[in-house]
């Protein structure tokens, strides 16, 4: 049986505060499912899947991630969670609930998977014989401060661990809620053992809600980046992800505000659009800018040639040809103007310090034998 990908769509009051429009089904489930009508239920009486968000206890096996990409500043990471509520459409870490035969649409952002044992798993890595201390990112992947967090503070006890290690960490969010954390942030960044980069890809009230519709405003965002910096913690801010034709051409006036609020450091990335990500996002096209979709698209594909996705190392955060040549010598010329990435007044901060590291006990609390 085809699958149909709008087989089970909500409707428009339940899809209120959600990014993505549908349950599209990921590429690895065993059974499609198609609506048929076959008279009982009347079309405006039939029952609508509910988005409620749930939220699965995981006991994870392992916690630290590890990577070989030249693409990102890390080869280490923790994600304290699987699915994110923020609901970002462009997310592309979406295809990853298909292996879970779940939806990378809808279910992504309500289907939340939490390991509550994380920072137990992290301390026994820690304390491994032959343990190599590098920096660990956090949020990598899912956003580690995602509303959730709230209740559960998987990323604040692993913070704690770290804290207590002397271990360095860098952070990615679009979440206020990191503020909450400045008492472990703050005498880490002390020790050049911490940077947070907040996520800010315009500066667009309307156009975020639609792009990431539970995530912080992006003027609350730049009251993070203030907060960061008053309590001296290096931050910098992540331009992403940049869409021709709907958020790019604002990329100099959200380098502009976030240098204003303190930030130092920044970066930036192209929207990916890899396996169901492409549908989820063509989907969302078509329904909140269907006048200008062709050309979102038609663009995507000059900088992947001529494909939704170019997946190799090297140029998938950046894309290729001249509209990507474009937005780099764009960035750059707006990194030294608003004196970011060490141009100008600033100055490019060292690499964290992993001298410092000391392996945890393994049971904390047990007296240390002198």
């Amino acid at each position: 049986m085809a699958k149909d990908p709008k087989s089970e769509t909500p409707g428009k009051s339940e899809l209120h505060m959600r990014g993505a429009r549908s349950f599209m089904q990921g590429r690895f489930e065993t059974v499609a499912r198609e609506s048929f009508d076959d008279g009982w239920t009347p079309e405006e009486k039939e029952e609508e899947r509910p988005l409620e968000t749930q939220v699965t206890i995981e006991r994870a096996r392992s916690i630290v991630s590890h990577n070989d990409s030249p693409d990102v500043g890390f080869d280490s990471s923790i994600n304290p969670y699987r699915g994110c509520e923020h609901g970002c459409i462009y997310c592309f870490a979406r295809p990853s609930h298909a292996y879970l035969e779940l939806s990378p649409g809808l279910d992504f952002e309500t289907r939340l998977y939490a390991k509550t044992n994380a920072a137990k798993l992290l301390r026994a890595e820690l304390a491994r014989a032959g343990y190599q201390c590098t920096p660990i990112a956090l949020g990598a992947n899912t956003d580690c401060y995602q509303p959730i967090e709230r209740k559960y503070r998987i990323t604040r006890q692993i913070l704690e661990v770290l804290a207590e290690c002397n271990h360095p960490v860098t952070l990615v969010t679009k979440s206020a809620l990191v503020e909450r954390d400045l008492d472990i942030l703050g005498p880490m960044a002390e020790k050049n053992l911490v940077r947070v980069f907040v996520s800010i890809g315009t500066l667009d009230r309307e156009l975020a809600r639609k792009l990431e519709p539970r995530a912080a405003s992006p003027q609350r965002r730049l009251d993070v980046l203030r907060a960061l910096s008053g309590a001296k913690v290096p931050c910098g801010v992540m331009v992403a992800a940049l869409i021709p034709a709907l958020n790019d051409k604002t990329m100099e006036h959200v380098l502009e505000a976030a240098s204003q609020a303190g930030a130092a450091e920044a970066a930036y990335v192209i929207m990916r659009l890899p396996n169901e990500l492409k549908d989820l996002f063509k989907e969302w096209l078509a329904e909140h800018y269907p006048d200008r979709a062709e050309h979102v698209i038609s663009i995507v594909h000059q900088m992947r040639g001529g494909k939704d996705n170019d997946p190799r190392f090297g140029t998938r955060m950046t894309g290729l040809g001249n509209y990507a040549d474009l937005i780099a010598k764009r960035f750059e010329i707006a990194c030294r103007k608003y004196a970011l990435n060490g141009h100008g007044a600033g100055r490019r901060r060292p690499g964290l310090d992993c001298t410092l590291f000391r392996p945890p006990s393994r049971n904390p609390g047990q007296l240390v034998l002198l």
